[in-house]
């Protein structure tokens, strides 16, 4: 999985909260800041512990505030 995360998603923990929800779902992961305020996550691992990440990162328990998550077809 390649998405990037809008909304207020820096300097709020985002990028910890991802990476530690992914490695409970036994997913590697990266998430970047990005310059124009977005944060781009990458997931590998298991189809459904991905879905499971990106059903987290859409289901509003994220710090900050997810506004909108664009997905790129991996």
């Amino acid at each position: 999985m390649r998405v990037v995360v809008h909304g207020h998603v820096q300097g709020v923990g985002f990028r910890w909260a991802t990476t530690r929800q992914a490695a409970a779902l036994g997913l590697a992961c990266d998430a970047q800041n990005l310059p124009d305020g977005t944060v781009l996550v990458t997931a590998r691992g298991e189809a459904a512990a991905v879905a499971t990440l990106r059903d987290w990162l859409r289901g509003g328990r994220t710090p900050g505030e997810v506004a909108r998550i664009d997905e790129d077809p991996v």
